[in-house]
């Protein structure tokens, strides 16, 4: 078995620092790089694209909505065109500055809210989907399994990648418990790692009312900005392996 192991990464801004971007990258076989509408900077994106490279590391373009206050996880109301051309702008940016490191941007990952609310609103996944496609439609979107964003963007043939959360609780319904809501976020390493082992071998996850939900993903993610996020990704990382599993890029 495979699986590509990512992680949400060069989410500082200016002076502020926000994880160890570097000891993730030895860990992760591919990186979420923040595109500076939820975090990050032009500094800040050349650095964690060229440490990418330099590790063989995939880079993807985590496009957000315009909420640096909000970390981007704050839904908002935008206007379709106006969303579909600031995800235009973010993927265009990081991929430059990809490429300028030699590098390239090979696929994207929503962030947050964005993330979330395409999922379920086929208005605002249209637009992302639009903003891809009108971009480069060879790039594949990670996304949940269930989520508004597969039928779209397969009906403009764009493909997905469908990813799921070591590190997130989980609803019945396969959707992420709101961050809001006590025990969302989990970050005990060793059940960490033993529930990405499960995701991979067995397919399943425990919800948070202790069903069984299907899991079938080609990439798992670990967030970059928890506190130990390189001790939990270490931990998936040891754990997967020990199962037999690969780490690999998806592309």
């Amino acid at each position: 078995m495979t699986i590509d192991l990512n992680a949400d990464l060069g989410e500082g801004f200016g002076n502020w620092r926000l994880g160890d971007d570097a000891a993730m990258l030895d860990v992760v076989t591919s990186a979420n790089v923040a595109c500076g509408f939820h975090a990050g900077d032009p500094l800040i994106i050349r650095r964690t694209c060229a440490a990418a490279v330099d590790r063989g590391v995939m880079i993807g373009a985590q496009v957000s909505y315009r909420d640096l206050a909000g970390f981007g996880r704050r839904e908002m109301e935008v206007d379709a065109e106006e969303l579909c051309a600031e995800v235009l702008y973010q993927l265009a940016a990081v991929d430059g500055i990809a490429r300028a490191m030699g590098g390239r941007v090979s696929y994207v990952k929503p962030h947050g809210a964005l993330y979330n609310r395409i999922c379920r609103d086929p208005e605002q996944a249209e637009a992302v989907v639009a903003a891809v496609v009108d971009y480069d439609r060879s790039l594949p979107m990670l996304t949940l399994p269930v989520s508004a964003v597969h039928e779209i963007a397969a009906r403009e043939g764009l493909s997905t990648v469908t990813e799921a959360f070591a590190d997130r609780a989980y609803t019945p319904a396969g959707t992420l418990v709101s961050r809001r809501s006590p025990g969302a976020v989990l970050h005990d390493p060793a059940e960490v790692a033993a529930r990405a082992v499960r995701m991979v071998t067995a397919g399943t996850v425990t919800a948070v009312d202790g069903s069984e939900v299907a899991m079938d993903a080609r990439s798992i993610c670990v967030h970059g900005d928890t506190p130990d996020a390189v001790l939990l990704a270490r931990a998936i990382r040891d754990g997967l392996l020990a199962a037999g599993v690969t780490l690999k890029a998806f592309r």
